[in-house]
């Protein structure tokens, strides 16, 4: 049985409610005895689903997940506002009684689908000179930072309930779905906030495949934790793979220029982005990228 301590990967956790993610890694870290975990993208702790935590060496991948696209299960409460755009928050305003239809709701929801700019909510983690906007509300001197383009792949409609509507949402990086809520509750004219959150994928990952922390410590005891731990090789999920053999092994493994010709065709010497290397072991070696108008690969993250 491997020993899941010593193992390097990635590890999907169905994080609870109440519980920051900071408080998953940490509880994830006791159970496997591990050297070093760290997450990728952080969920509120009312927030529920798809946590991706990344294991010992593996924490070095975290930033290729960060910017990945993702997808939620949102309830919006209409004709309620609060300070902190969902159901944690101060109650700041509310409006007139419900009554929308769903023709209604999913014109509004068309209209935030594709690009729009989003203000970061007043409570969040962005930080202004080193110091968190959540710290700086709680203070009582809130900081608004500049709107940012977020963008919105999709929103589905699943229930219209006044004052309740649940929806689907897939969206890019960086996007605020409780500010997402108090948008649509604003182009409503009853105003709005996120009731519930559940984050259905990150990074490929989905719900079907995240673990519990009662079943992983339930897996720990028996031990056979290391068995809910992606090998590092296949966590990179959609980015193109490359085997290397021998020589170009050897050559990534003592930091040598690599070019374009060592590793593709002729064919596809046009290919941009970021490949994973693999060994002929089927170990993660390296992460590599792509140079316009240049016959060198750049390193992005090397494993020994």
């Amino acid at each position: 049985m491997a020993d899941a301590s010593r193992m390097d990967g990635v590890l999907i956790i169905n994080k609870a409610p109440d519980m920051s993610s900071a408080e998953v890694v940490a509880t994830v870290k006791k159970l496997l005895l591990a050297r070093k975990v760290g997450h990728a993208g952080t969920l509120d702790p009312y927030a529920t689903g798809v946590l991706v935590c990344c294991i010992n060496r593996a924490t070095r991948l975290s930033r290729f997940f960060l910017g990945s696209r993702k997808t939620y299960q949102a309830v919006l409460r209409l004709g309620i506002e609060t300070d902190t755009q969902d159901a944690t928050g101060r109650i700041v305003s509310t409006g007139e009684p419900i009554s929308v239809s769903r023709q209604q709701v999913d014109r509004v929801c068309r209209q935030f689908e594709g690009e729009y700019w989003q203000s970061p909510p007043r409570y969040s983690a962005l930080k202004h000179q080193g110091k968190p906007l959540y710290r700086y509300a709680r203070e009582g001197e809130p900081i608004q930072k500049p709107p940012r383009r977020v963008e919105i792949d999709s929103i589905r409609l699943q229930s219209v309930r006044p004052p309740l509507v649940r929806f689907e949402v897939a969206c890019g990086a960086g996007t605020y779905i409780r500010t997402l809520c108090h948008d649509m509750g604003k182009a409503l004219g009853c105003g709005g906030h996120l009731q519930e959150l559940v984050r259905l994928e990150s990074s490929g990952f989905t719900l079907q495949e995240a673990i519990s922390l009662f079943r992983l410590k339930q897996a720990a005891e028996a031990g056979k934790a290391a068995e809910r731990i992606l090998p590092m090789g296949t966590a990179l999920r959609g980015m193109p793979i490359i085997i290397a053999n021998k020589a170009l092994t050897a050559n990534i493994k003592h930091g040598r220029v690599v070019t374009k010709d060592e590793i593709l065709p002729s064919t596809e010497r046009n290919r941009e982005g970021l490949v994973k290397i693999l060994d002929e072991h089927q170990d993660l070696i390296a992460v590599l990228g792509f140079q316009k108008q240049r016959q060198e690969m750049q390193y992005h993250c090397v494993f020994n």
